[in-house]
């Protein structure tokens, strides 16, 4: 009967403390080569609803300046929020998202300025409508080591 345990205990065979630390290593250069990968996605995220909020703003000041006639002259964050109030105007409204800053009008009311901030990278993305009709959009990133959605100042 001793003899059947002693030879069970040495046919168990188990992984070897190199092998152990082996495996270890390699989970460790993995998660070293993904957590930034990860980390620039989100602020990605976070950039992506700024633009978003801003182009839903923007198609809220379009509305705007239909009932208008054509013209922006008036247009405020108050009165954004009027014809839309899912669009957050200040950064407590934003609850960490993104928020639209207060519009600026110039020509006589036919160009306009609309900037979103994304709260978390502070990343700032414009829309500016030209007297002539033409759209321009711009982006401005608060970091020049994460550019995130803002490679190349235009989105």
């Amino acid at each position: 009967m001793l003899h059947r345990l002693r030879q069970r205990s040495s046919d168990e065979s188990g992984f070897t403390l190199i092998e152990l630390l082996v495996v270890v290593l390699i989970i460790g250069i993995l998660a070293a080569i993904a957590i930034p990968s990860l980390l620039s996605q989100k602020a990605k995220a976070y950039d992506a609803s700024a633009k978003e909020l801003v182009r839903s703003a923007f198609t809220t000041a379009e509305t705007y300046a239909t009932d208008h006639e054509g013209k922006y002259e008036g247009l405020t964050l108050a009165e954004l929020h009027k014809y839309e109030a899912t669009i957050p105007t200040s950064s407590a409204a934003a609850n960490g998202g993104a928020y639209v800053e207060a519009p600026t009008v110039a020509s006589a009311g036919e160009e306009l300025t609309l900037t979103a901030v994304a709260a978390s990278t502070g990343d700032k993305f414009s829309i500016i409508r030209k007297p002539t009709g033409e759209v321009e959009r711009t982006c401005k990133a608060a970091s020049t080591s994460n550019v995130g959605g803002c490679p190349n100042k235009t989105w």
